[in-house]
């Protein structure tokens, strides 16, 4: 065995270590992770995924849509995610640890919606967004998920859950409401909240105030060029 290939090895092995290293330690801080309780509250935080909720995020993953959003809000200073208000924090690794599948996203072509269920939003207005996005958000390059609702004939009283009936054509008689899936996957974006303010993590996050002047410093100002 020559001299270069005993360095390529070397150089190979210790690359290889190295980022085993990295790829164990964070593992093993994410896996140490437990639920944060608040005796104030009498709760723990994050709170477990609700049934409903949780089948939500398994029709989330199936359609694909951590291809366009994301779900981890940055921090520092200027944050552009808290000024667009998408949440009231940036996002901690504690924020996922009830989570059997995190959805981080590859591209945010769409906002961020990990405190999604934190917006001034509600149930129908979610299900006519997902029915065909252009009805209330004109140029949005989201796809209808048509198929995610189903029309029927109204038989007795309308479903509480139906579609508005003035923004989407429906045949006389019928209703066109959501399928399972859908209630589930509405349920999902409903629970997204991360308003929590853990204590560790925010006493690793904030900085330090600036060191006060010394009491009875003279404050010193330039002088003025004549």
């Amino acid at each position: 065995m020559n001299r270069a290939t005993l360095i390529f090895l070397g150089a190979f092995l210790a690359l290889s270590f190295s980022w085993a290293g990295l790829l164990l330690s964070n593992v093993n801080s994410y896996g140490g992770l437990a639920p944060h309780f608040d005796e104030t509250d009498n709760k723990a935080y994050p709170a477990q995924v609700p049934g409903l909720a949780a089948q939500g995020a398994q029709v989330y993953a199936d359609l694909g849509c951590a291809y366009c959003h994301t779900q981890q809000i940055s921090g520092g200073e200027p944050s552009a995610d808290l000024t667009r208000k998408w949440g009231e924090r940036e996002s901690y690794a504690r924020d996922y640890i009830r989570e059997e599948s995190v959805l981080l996203g590859e591209l945010r072509v769409g906002p961020d919606l990990r405190n999604f269920g934190a917006r001034d939003s509600t149930a129908a207005a979610i299900y006519l967004h997902l029915y065909n996005p252009q009805i209330e958000t004109k140029g949005s390059t989201m796809p209808p998920y048509a198929f995610l609702f189903t029309t029927r004939k109204i038989v007795g009283q309308p479903s509480p859950l139906a579609l508005d009936r003035v923004k989407v054509n429906v045949p006389a008689g019928s209703e066109i409401i959501p399928t399972d899936r859908a209630e589930a996957l509405v349920a999902y974006l409903l629970n997204l909240r991360d308003s929590y303010e853990y204590p560790v993590e925010k006493q690793k996050n904030t900085p330090p105030k600036p060191p006060a002047a010394p009491h009875g410093a003279a404050e010193h100002k330039p002088e003025a060029h004549k």
